[in-house]
């Protein structure tokens, strides 16, 4: 096991002590004993990324029933074994990633971490409970067929992602999950779930070197198998647009509302823009004061609600402006969503704009960094996603610095025509849809 002390990080007096296991296991640990709790995050290069178009959803489904037995435990041995210390205990699946969330007092953290590793590195995946999470799931993805908001949002990523695994919602669809048998989660499970593919990051009142040996203890035995790991070759995703003339996509609804939608493709969260992107979501589109809730809500009354979200993703993201309006007012909508976009390309930010943009960014950026949980979850993010607990230090540095030159060039840059996606009645597609819409 090689320890790499040397390029811990401070964070408010704290340092991230770093690990790799023999096996490839990746240890984070940041000592807090402000309260006796214990909180870690193991994470797993998994992710809807890493699925078949025909079996979307399958880590969904997967991460819904690791859980729910192993060899030796029943689902309710296992919820009962949490319970009776007070623990908290969940599995989660992402775009990029897989994730198991594990929160107790330190005097159960050893046992719980435990119970943690069986279900990490022998789930039982029992018949009935895959059947029953699958029919969970399809109500989930029909839940979302009726609301709106789900709807414009699935039909935008389709229309960017097209035959990449983003184009795909994390549940997956009511094909692919029905088709997705036990076999299938085992399979999946073999060729992702290995230690070199993990990354464990505990934060709590625990002794850095305590939690490196506690996990070596626990997953250092854990051998990497002999087979190599399945790679999924994934298409490529080409900035601004996959092609010349962006796709409009809508849907018919009888709704009170009509939700009109802009995206654009943008820049991977290792791209150089990356920071850049972040900074112009926030001024656009993070709260009350940000420029669509002013412009387009408080001065125009045009919008139920708007925002903007700039999703962090390992392959091309979406930046994408959206709002909720009357119906008659969709065309209105859109012409204002896009004027808002293009004006970044045109105009600089004041130097009042910019400030505000970086202390509200950075602020935010602090406030999620408080608990245990917390600091668990962003260094391992990091690290999963290759960017390595420095990303820390290296992100804010860049986010004080960025000038309004830089956010209008990245503006220009990802700004193109737009894809554009539309739920609502008829009155509000009558004023949008063009004869290219499909």
């Amino acid at each position: 096991m090689s320890v790499n002390l040397s390029a811990a990080q401070l964070l408010e007096n704290r340092q991230v002590h770093r690990a790799v296991l023999d096996n490839g296991l990746v240890v984070l640990a940041v000592e807090n004993s402000a309260a006796d709790i214990v909180s870690a995050r193991i994470f797993v290069q998994a992710g809807g990324r890493y699925e078949p178009l025909e079996q979307a959803g399958l880590s969904h489904l997967l991460t819904s029933v690791l859980t729910k037995g192993t060899g030796n435990l029943s689902s309710l041995e296992i919820a009962e074994r949490v319970e009776s210390v007070g623990a908290g205990l969940g599995a989660d699946a992402t775009a990029d990633y897989c994730l198991l969330s594990l929160k107790t007092v330190s005097a159960d953290f050893a046992e719980m971490l435990e119970l943690a590793a069986q279900l990490l590195r022998s789930p039982s995946l029992p018949e009935a409970e895959v059947e029953l999470e699958r029919r969970l799931t399809l109500q989930g993805i029909r839940s979302m067929q009726e609301q709106p908001f789900s709807i414009a949002q699935k039909q935008l990523r389709q229309a960017m992602y097209q035959q990449h695994p983003y184009a795909l919602p994390s549940l997956g669809t009511e094909e692919t999950v029905a088709q997705i048998s036990r076999e299938d989660l085992q399979r999946y499970h073999q060729t992702y779930f290995r230690p070199d593919n993990f990354v464990v990051s505990i934060a709590g009142r625990i002794a850095p070197e305590d939690a490196i040996a506690l996990v070596d203890q626990i997953f250092g035995d854990w051998q990497v198998p002999t087979t190599p790991e399945g790679k999924i070759l994934l298409p490529a995703l080409t900035l601004p647009a996959i092609t010349s003339h962006p796709k409009q996509v809508i849907s018919t609804q009888d709704t009170q509302q009509a939700i009109v939608m802009l995206g654009y493709l943008a820049a991977a969260v290792h791209s150089p823009e990356y920071v850049a992107l972040k900074l112009l979501n926030t001024y656009l589109g993070n709260g009350l004061s940000s420029r669509l809730f002013v412009e387009l809500r408080e001065k125009r009354g045009l919008a139920y609600e708007v925002s903007a979200f700039y999703p962090t993703r390992l392959d091309a993201s979406q930046f994408v402006v959206y709002m909720g309006t009357a119906p008659d007012n969709a065309a209105i909508a859109l012409d204002g969503l896009r004027q808002e976009v293009e004006r970044l390309c045109i105009t600089q930010l004041t130097p009042e704009e910019l400030q505000s943009a970086k202390n509200k960014l950075l602020g935010q950026y602090a406030l999620g960094k408080q608990t245990n949980a917390q600091i668990a979850q962003i260094f391992g993010w990091y690290e999963i996603l290759g960017l390595g607990v420095e990303f820390d230090q290296q992100f804010q540095i860049e986010a004080a610095n960025v000038t309004a030159e830089t956010l209008q060039a990245v503006a220009r840059q990802h700004f193109a025509e737009p894809y554009v996606s539309l739920v609502g009645p008829v009155i509000a597609i009558d004023q949008v849809a063009t004869p290219a819409a499909s």
